[in-house]
């Protein structure tokens, strides 16, 4: 399939999955299940910055719109998507990357993903819950909620991985 519609289908398929199902569910304590960062992080490593930067905008911008959320995605996307250069860099390999390689848990190995990401959801969540709560003096709950979330949009992320998106073949 041709890489423009694949990332297309992607981006519309993760604005809905996000805004019509997991921002409907409750799970209490503030706790959020957020897969749209996977989106960004998924799109080859030599992306250009500028061009993940307007994708990373038009996906939260459509979260945002179909969530009321006034900018919450788009902002915390917006920091994922300007740290994810950096990450990618501190996480690398001695060797590099392959330039057109997808940054998925099946190219890059369970322990670097789980790292690499991991850290990345981490910074994500937390920013946007401080936007949420806007006040410093509730740093315990944004923490809780970050620590509440984060395990669960983490293991969700790794079972669409596991569902939609496709294993080289060995050779």
């Amino acid at each position: 399939m041709n890489d423009i519609l694949k990332y297309s289908l992607r981006f519309i398929a993760v604005i809905l999955a996000q805004a019509l199902v997991l921002n409907q569910i409750e799970l209490g304590q503030g706790v959020q299940l957020m897969i749209y960062p996977l989106f960004i992080f998924l799109l080859p490593v030599d992306t250009s910055i500028i061009y993940l930067l307007i994708i990373a905008f038009f996906l939260g911008f459509g979260i945002d719109i179909f969530s009321n959320t006034y900018g919450l995605h788009t902002s915390s996307l917006l920091i994922f998507t300007m740290l994810r250069p950096t990450f990618l860099r501190l996480f690398s390999s001695r060797d590099g990357y392959d330039s057109m390689l997808e940054t998925n848990i099946f190219n890059m190995g369970n322990f670097w993903f789980i790292r690499t990401f991991g850290s990345l959801l981490f910074m994500h969540h937390l920013w946007f819950f401080m936007l949420e709560e806007f006040k410093f003096n509730d740093i315990g709950y944004i923490l809780i909620k970050t620590i509440l979330s984060l395990p669960l949009s983490f293991l969700i992320c790794i079972l669409v991985q596991y569902l939609f998106v496709n294993k080289p073949s060995s050779k």
